[in-house]
């Protein structure tokens, strides 16, 4: 029995290092597959894309950019710009996006040429603000002033930011229904949030 049980064990140890190659080939043939797959946002199984906070795969500008074609934004094309300046004056990345989605829609009503979807520098009544060169622009100028103009100075929730920026007392609230529409967005269309990676 005693033989038997060696006998086993040596094949077993045979049989797993002769298997070895071939697993570990399967391995790295399912890591290539892996990098050509396309993820897709609500595919995984209720998990929110904020928990896939994976620094080589950052699915927020994809999430931004959708949202904003689902509302015809020309902001669109700036997704990654909100994301990059936000975490550049360490903002959350959907509150300057909120913002333009509370002044102009999301970009589609401003001063003709103005690139200012924020309503920035517009005093109330007044008609036209500050004139931004472009979307990035805009997009760079607000979160800065955001950061040094009202965070940096102690506003430090959207209702004390919104006491000094707008003269309404719902500009609060109508902010932060955008930025929670932008965090929950699901697309109709699952390819509209595809990444490769």
């Amino acid at each position: 029995m005693k033989n038997t049980i060696q006998a086993f064990a040596c094949v077993l140890t045979l049989a797993v290092m002769i298997g070895s190659p071939k697993a570990v080939f399967a391995a790295q043939s399912i890591a290539n597959d892996a990098a050509s797959l396309i993820i897709h946002f609500g595919d995984i199984n209720g998990v929110h894309f904020s928990d896939l906070r994976d620094p080589e795969i950052d699915m927020r500008p994809e999430l931004l950019r959708a949202f904003l074609h689902a509302h015809n934004s020309p902001l669109e094309q700036q997704a990654k710009t909100f994301i990059s300046e936000a975490d550049k004056n360490n903002l959350d990345w959907k509150l300057v996006a909120a913002i333009a989605g509370v002044e102009s829609t999301f970009g589609k009503h401003i001063p003709s040429g103005s690139y200012n979807a924020w309503g920035w520098g517009i005093p109330t009544g007044a008609q036209y603000g500050i004139a931004f060169a472009s979307w990035k622009d805009g997009i760079a100028s607000v979160s800065e002033g955001l950061k040094k103009n009202y965070i940096d100075k102690g506003a430090q929730s959207i209702e004390e930011i919104g006491y000094i920026y707008a003269a309404s007392p719902a500009w609060p609230a109508h902010v932060r229904f955008f930025i929670d529409k932008i965090e929950s967005f699901q697309p109709t269309d699952p390819e509209e949030l595809a990444l490769n990676i």
